[in-house]
């Protein structure tokens, strides 16, 4: 959790004034976040988030000129401290699974709700990737290619799991959030944070996508 008195600072990145009006107005009800900058595209983006002292971009991925991708990966090396959130709709995975590889810490659908985008800001800021849920499980049935190898490591590593918490992982794997792994287990979403937290400690993973791409090569998760 963001500390009480540090101030988020935050760069909108995005073609349409629209949308960034809209990010604009949520996050001011905010107290810790602030907006610093807007950039209309990805090399704005950039120039600005290296003059100002920002934490956290916000940044579309497909915008005129220099796109949020390219973007993203100039920040990774020019700023590397910079976390990059990358916003997009569902059906743009493959510009997600690009992303990944370009040093965005995370991905929200711009369809997401207030406390969603809040939360990913300050998860961001605090270091810790976010994936909006509904994407995961797209993501990694369509980009993730398993061979046996990855099979057998995966169960190997996914043994040191207790059954709770391999059913937890398997919630994280299909793309569920917290609060609706929580519903399908009977337990609080407190509980549930505190197991995805044991089971990327376990499992050496640095995010849910990572914890998710072991679920589905260790056969946890229903086919489809």
């Amino acid at each position: 959790m963001i500390n009480d008195a540090r101030t988020v600072r935050v760069l909108l990145a995005d073609d349409e004034r629209l949308v960034r009006a809209g990010l604009r107005l949520v996050l001011s009800h905010a107290d810790d976040i602030e907006i610093v900058a807007e950039a209309g595209n990805g090399a704005e983006a950039v120039d600005l988030a290296t003059r100002h002292d920002i934490d956290v971009v916000l940044m579309d991925i497909r915008m005129p000129g220099t796109d949020g991708l390219t973007a993203a990966k100039e920040l990774a090396a020019r700023a590397p401290s910079v976390q990059v959130v990358m916003l997009t709709t569902f059906g743009e995975d493959e510009y997600v699974a690009q992303a990944l590889l370009a040093g965005a810490a995370g991905f929200l659908l711009k369809d997401s709700g207030p406390e969603e985008l809040i939360h990913a800001v300050r998860a961001a800021a605090d270091g810790h990737a976010i994936l909006s849920p509904r994407i995961t499980r797209e993501l990694i049935d369509r980009y993730v290619v398993t061979s046996a190898g990855r099979i057998t490591e995966a169960r190997r590593r996914v043994s040191a799991l207790t059954d709770r918490e391999r059913e937890v992982l398997a919630m994280i794997g299909s793309g569920l959030s917290n609060a609706e792994a929580g519903r399908q287990l009977f337990m609080g979403e407190g509980t549930v944070k505190t197991h995805v937290r044991h089971i990327l400690t376990k499992l050496d993973c640095a995010n849910r996508v990572q914890a998710a791409i072991l679920a589905r090569d260790a056969g946890l998760l229903p086919t489809t």
